[in-house]
């Protein structure tokens, strides 16, 4: 794909009692979302987080895969790993990064598991055949935002160029609360696989 990014969002993020937040990084989001973004040629995979000692678990866990006793293990991991997973303070050094690589400022395209919040209206989402084409025909760079614990705040939201609707599972079932890990595979599955 060469230009579409994606972001794991650890703050600002929401706590199921509706607060801003800054959520723990855990190390299956890591391996997960850099082997889906291999998978689909997503460019780099941003690690967002604001303190010094989560970033620094970050680099304790590709390093280990990369230089230190898990490369003889799971070398295609520690591949995986180097190439994908990049840690920034926040998303606007995110931002930066893309626009110094890509020579312009990248589309950002925010996911939620709920529809109409933040004042954004179903009629302003991007479909899933839309938003693929127009981030494969590579025009433009793109990030997709992924939010962790109970998701992207609102302050994330509202600087968003698009929003893609929820994944949404069985509706009988009442219940809709997929993991990062799960959601972004199937998001990106929805945008970029092979049809």
């Amino acid at each position: 794909m060469g230009n579409i990014y994606i972001a794991l969002v650890h703050h600002p993020v929401m706590n199921r009692a509706g607060e801003v937040v800054t959520s723990s990084v855990t190390s299956l989001d890591l391996h997960d979302l850099a082997r889906a973004a291999r998978t689909y040629g997503i460019a780099g995979t941003f690690v967002v987080h604001p303190f010094p000692a989560q970033r620094r678990f970050v680099s304790q866990v590709v390093g280990h895969f990369v230089s230190g006793p898990g490369r003889g293990l799971h070398p295609e991991r520690g591949e995986t790993l180097e190439q994908q997973i990049e840690v920034v303070s926040d998303l606007d050094v995110a931002i930066v990064t893309v626009e110094a690589d890509e020579g312009q400022r990248p589309l950002l395209v925010g996911t939620s598991a709920k529809y109409g919040e933040n004042g954004r209206n179903d009629q302003e989402m991007a479909s899933y055949a839309a938003l693929g084409k127009r981030l494969r025909e590579g025009s433009e760079p793109g990030i997709i935002l992924f939010g962790t614990s109970w998701g992207l705040a609102p302050e994330v939201m509202e600087r968003i160029d698009l929003r893609l609707p929820p994944v949404l599972g069985v509706a009988e079932t009442g219940y809709n609360h997929l993991s990062v890990r799960a959601a972004s595979a199937i998001i990106l599955d929805r945008l970029l696989g092979d049809r």
